[in-house]
């Protein structure tokens, strides 16, 4: 077995193991699991630190691989053409899915409501704004991450105040910015009362906020204010235009590839991490779950199957139906025997999670099914860093299964957001185990949608990253053969 192929299946054990480790702990010990969470915090905030670096980076890095595009030839145009396509299906069918079935409904959110708990609230002079904290023993705050999109509201004085994200919250005390009235006007409310809420902001799109969005007047703006579609869309064109300029712009795309690769290498130095950050972020997610929500953690883990389901029911629809019904289409070849001839690779795909360790078995595949080499070395590799099938269409439910449990309303704007972003994140998602939560992160911080909730579904997710990387493999092997008819037939 091949020495990176060997060191996912050691990730894939620790992931399997700190999944386990902290669903028994959250059960048996729940007071310990929640201590445990600044674990997974600290593996959040490092998935934070490359959503900017790895969305302007692989973006321009993926598109120059491409080569010049104003000379791409009817093979590049092919390969790029049937990739943005079948991701854009498999997209769709996992926002189809996520909206009739409606996994995340019904779900209870972590305890986040007071309506009779005591409160108090004090000023904090050295940060600004006050800090708002609860008297009850038995009363805690389940979220001890609230985002900038939070809010708390204070049920007996008609008052709310914006959560500070830059403060540390615990469970007893949460930091506010400044208390508003209904009509907006700044408010000193009562130092003590009793009844409150801490609850999202709704946030809802037009049509045109989401056009403007694309084209972000201040880049740097554009990063403090999380507009990753806007960048997406910046660094998509920045490749393109770099790709067209020639012997000025290869020290630049020499540049680009260099820090991608090195990018990509700290995203795996992150992802050893990842069993920690997972123990952390399970264990205190059903920790929580046993102490406030009825039926406990296995409650919460029943809730979780009707996910897992929504997911793995997309991924058959689209590997198993629309991906076979286009390599009959175009391709017109048998697909027994070519799907006889690929076992290999699917399976490594499945056990390593990781569609670049699995590229030497994908090529041997297509090989043996007579797809030329040429049309072989040019898509698959391609397919592997920007191809990302599965990815995209478990994005596009996780991140609506995620608004389902939070009750956020999913307007369809806000799901073109969501569309847009999980398409093209997918060009950036590196093809190691679980680096799809990287990609996750920047499909919920552009659709404002909280990053905590990703907690939610780590516990069955280091078997839903082996089907969709499958899936991812076995869109790239049905791409060769498509192109490969279609390059024969020109």
């Amino acid at each position: 077995m091949p020495a990176k192929a060997s060191s996912h299946n050691l990730l894939l054990i620790g992931i399997v193991i700190a999944a386990v480790a902290g669903v028994i702990l959250g059960h048996l010990a729940p007071g310990t699991a929640l201590r445990l969470k600044f674990l997974g915090d600290i593996f959040l905030r490092a998935l934070f630190l490359m959503v900017v670096p790895l969305v302007i980076v692989s973006m321009i890095s993926g598109i120059t691989q491409l080569g010049d595009i104003r000379k791409l030839g009817p093979l590049g145009t092919r390969t790029l053409i049937y990739y943005l396509a079948t991701t854009s299906i498999a997209v769709i069918i996992g926002i189809i899915l996520v909206n009739w079935i409606q996994p995340g409904k019904g779900i209870q959110r972590l305890r986040d409501d007071f309506p009779e708990a005591a409160y108090q609230i004090r000023p904090a002079p050295l940060r600004g704004g006050s800090t708002l904290i609860l008297l009850d023993p038995n009363d805690r705050f389940s979220i001890t991450a609230y985002g900038k999109d939070w809010r708390v509201e204070l049920l007996d004085q008609d008052a709310q105040g914006a959560v500070d994200p830059e403060a540390k919250s615990t469970e007893k005390d949460l930091p506010v910015l400044t208390w508003m009235d209904a009509q907006g006007q700044k408010i000193e409310p009562a130092a003590t009362g009793r009844g409150l809420q801490v609850r999202m902001k709704e946030r809802r799109y037009s049509f045109l906020q989401v056009l403007e969005g694309l084209v972000p007047k201040n880049l740097f703006a554009a990063m403090q204010e999380d507009n990753l579609l806007g960048l997406i869309f910046f660094s998509l064109l920045f490749g393109a235009v770099l790709s067209t300029i020639g012997a000025p712009g290869r020290p630049v795309i020499e540049f680009i590839h260099g820090l991608n690769e090195a990018i990509l290498r700290f995203v795996r130095l992150i992802m050893y991490f990842a069993p920690l950050g997972i123990l952390g972020l399970v264990a205190a997610r059903l920790g929580q779950a046993e102490l406030s929500l009825p039926g406990g953690f296995l409650g919460e883990l029943s809730r979780l199957f009707k996910y897992a389901l929504t997911v793995i029911a997309g991924l058959i629809i689209h590997g198993c139906l629309v991906l076979p019904l286009i390599f009959r289409l175009f391709a017109r070849r048998p697909i027994s025997g070519y799907v006889r001839n690929l076992v290999p690779a699917l399976l490594t795909a499945f056990s390593t999670a990781s569609s670049s360790a699995t590229l030497p078995l994908t090529m041997e595949g297509v090989a043996e099914n007579r797809v030329s080499d040429r049309v072989a070395k040019f898509v698959l590799p391609l397919g592997a860093t920007i191809n990302m099938d599965g990815t995209a269409l478990y994005e596009a439910v996780a991140a609506i299964f995620i608004a389902q449990v939070y009750q956020v309303p999913m307007d369809f704007a806000t799901q073109v957001i969501i569309f847009l972003t999980a398409t093209l994140a997918a060009i950036g998602a590196a093809g190691i185990p679980e680096a799809g939560l990287v990609t996750m992160v920047i499909v919920l911080k552009a659709a404002h949608l909280p990053v905590d909730g990703i907690a939610v579904i780590l516990a069955i997710d280091w078997f839903l990253d082996r089907c969709r990387t499958t899936v991812n493999v076995w869109g790239d092997t049905v791409g060769a053969a498509v192109i490969d008819r279609l390059e024969a037939g020109s």
